[in-house]
């Protein structure tokens, strides 16, 4: 049996560049509570979401207007048994061109329907990509989470 996947994808009218650099700034779609440099091959992350959720991140494939690779370094959740589920995966931006538009498409290698939290975190992501992230792009102003008191 192939496992798969989990990707989600938005079409925009804007440019590769512009889906680029949002994609680059998860602070404005995914959370402000990311604290390190987002956009620059090796730099490394963190995000939390209060005591639920807490990863940090590292870019392993940056080209401008292309892709974007994060490689999760370490993971923990509160809600799985196994707590680490997403260490050791990726989270894939491809953007390419498409009907004379711009495809953002993310894929999260290694986030399968095996795993526990593969409901939760692949519904968040399709909201964060069909939502947040494709607001960012078209007007400039995406939905992250907000910053804890």
């Amino acid at each position: 049996m192939a496992t798969t996947d989990f990707t989600t994808a938005v079409l925009v009218d804007k440019t590769a560049k512009e889906a680029f650099n949002a994609v680059n700034n998860p602070r404005r779609w995914w959370s402000e509570e990311i604290e390190g440099s987002t956009d620059k091959l090796n730099d490394e992350f963190t995000y939390h979401y209060q005591d639920i959720h807490n990863c940090k991140m590292k870019l392993i494939e940056v080209v401008p207007g292309k892709k974007v690779v994060w490689f999760v370094l370490d993971n923990y959740f509160k809600f799985t048994k196994d707590t680490s589920e997403w260490k050791g995966t990726k989270i894939i931006f491809d953007i390419s061109e498409k009907d004379n538009k711009t495809q953002v498409r993310l894929t999260h290698q290694g986030l399968v329907p095996e795993y526990e939290c593969y409901d939760v975190c692949s519904n968040a992501w399709t909201d964060y990509v069909q939502d947040s992230l494709m607001s960012l792009i078209t007007t400039g102003k995406g939905q992250p989470n907000p910053k804890e008191d």
